[in-house]
């Protein structure tokens, strides 16, 4: 796929905030025909430019759970330690997200649990178990204030 214009950016930008809405409406906001729209979403789909789409979901209502976010130091950054890393991050469901980092660790890591006791299992079973670490620092988010951007606000007094 050639370079995006500012149109497939446009185009982007809007799904980011609604990947649900009509492409009619979507077509119209960016400045196109329908099917030439939809021509360029299927083109950045093919290209691989858009990877999927996803549902935003309020875990709050749903279940209860405990975004962890962890930051991963490996003895060595050499091409055999970070493959090695990386494959073992791979086996285990429980890692919802896995960032290569710059700065002061290797590696950024996502988990959701219940509660502490499932996250000290994870720590134990886990993480201390991947091969190279050298540090691991865990952090518990208190609230994700994206996950509202797509919906109405919510109030730090709800």
């Amino acid at each position: 796929m050639a370079a995006l214009d500012a149109i497939d950016r446009n185009i982007l930008r809007l799904l980011r905030l609604d990947a649900r809405r009509s492409n009619a409406s979507l077509a119209a906001e960016v400045g196109l025909s329908p099917s030439a729209c939809l021509r360029r979403i299927k083109l950045m789909e093919q290209a691989g430019v858009i990877r999927g789409y996803t549902a935003l979901v309020d875990t709050s209502n749903v279940e209860a759970t405990i975004a962890v976010i962890i930051n991963i130091t490996l003895d060595r950054q050499t091409e055999d330690y970070l493959d090695r890393f990386e494959a073992a991050i791979r086996r285990h469901p429980e890692i919802k997200e896995c960032f290569l980092m710059t700065g002061g660790s290797d590696y950024l890591l996502r988990v959701e649990v219940a509660n502490a006791g499932e996250f000290e299992r994870i720590h134990k079973e886990i993480l201390s178990a991947l091969p190279g670490v050298s540090r691991i620092h865990s952090s518990f988010a208190i609230r994700n204030v994206l996950a509202t951007r797509a919906g109405t606000k919510r109030s730090l007094r709800q």
